[in-house]
Formats: structure tokens, C-alpha cells, sequence
């Protein structure tokens, strides 16, 4: 088992875990999370979200963000400045689409969350720019 700095089990799940998880995601869900889709902007369920909590992922419910982290950046997706924890995020050079950026992924089942952009507020001047069915907020209790 690998364990993150803040103390959660990151270890990647087997391809047959994450197919028994999928079974429970709706179609949407499945063509972001699994076949690296975009929700379209200003629609997503946790966009205007303020409520004090954690963002998890939808799939396996690792922590990702926490709601202290969250900015409206104006792009129409939930944005973060800074992960739950560094080592919950796996990033990937995408070329897709005739640019360059940097996919983001869950750590644990390498589900497709969204991009990670240079173009955020301090303190970090990052922009995690997240699909809203990607993650599931838990309210603190």
C-alpha cells in the first residue's frame, strides 16, 4: 500500500476495481471520468458551490481539493488553486485539441478530472480547472 503525506491509501486500483466502481456512474460521467470528456461551462453541480468541504473524486473517492481552495475564475468550471494533496494528482502532457496542456488525473484510479493551468491566483499562480461530475463534495460535518 502507498500513502500519500496526508496519511490516504494512493496506491493505483486494479483495471477490474475501477471497471466494478464505473458500473455505478451515470453516461456523463463515464464519457468525462473515463474517456477524458468536458462537461460544457456553467453547467456543472458544483460550479457555484460554497459550502465548507472536501472535493473527491467521483470514481474512488480519493480527497482532491478542499473548498478553502476553490476561486471563481470566471471559465464556467469549478477552480482550485492548490490540491487536497500533491501526490492525490497525476499530471499528463495533453497535446490534444492543437495545444499544449497538463491533464489532470486522480492519483488512485487515474480517472480524468480536468487541466491544470499557470494562470491562477497566489499563492501557488495555478488554476485547477475541474469537471463538476469528476468529483463528489462532502460537506464538513
Amino acid at each position: 500500500m502507498t500513502r500519500s503525506a496526508s496519511g490516504h491509501d494512493v496506491t493505483p486500483l486494479a483495471s477490474a476495481e475501477v471497471e466494478r466502481l464505473a458500473a455505478a456512474l451515470s453516461p456523463e460521467e463515464r464519457r468525462v471520468i473515463l474517456d477524458h470528456g468536458t462537461e460544457r461551462p456553467f453547467c456543472g453541480g458544483l460550479l457555484d458551490n460554497h459550502e465548507d468541504g472536501t472535493y473527491a473524486c467521483r470514481l474512488c473517492g480519493l480527497p482532491l481539493f478542499r473548498s478553502d481552495a476553490k476561486f471563481d475564475s470566471g471559465t464556467g468550471w469549478p477552480s482550485f488553486f492548490q490540491p487536497f494533496d500533491p501526490q492525490h494528482i497525476r499530471e499528463i502532457r495533453d497535446t490534444s485539441l492543437g495545444m499544449t496542456r497538463t491533464e489532470i488525473r486522480c492519483a488512485r484510479c487515474d480517472g480524468h478530472l480536468g487541466h491544470v493551468f499557470p494562470d491562477g491566483p497566489p499563492p501557488t499562480r495555478l488554476r485547477y480547472c475541474l469537471n463538476s461530475v469528476a468529483m463528489r463534495f462532502e460537506r464538513l460535518a
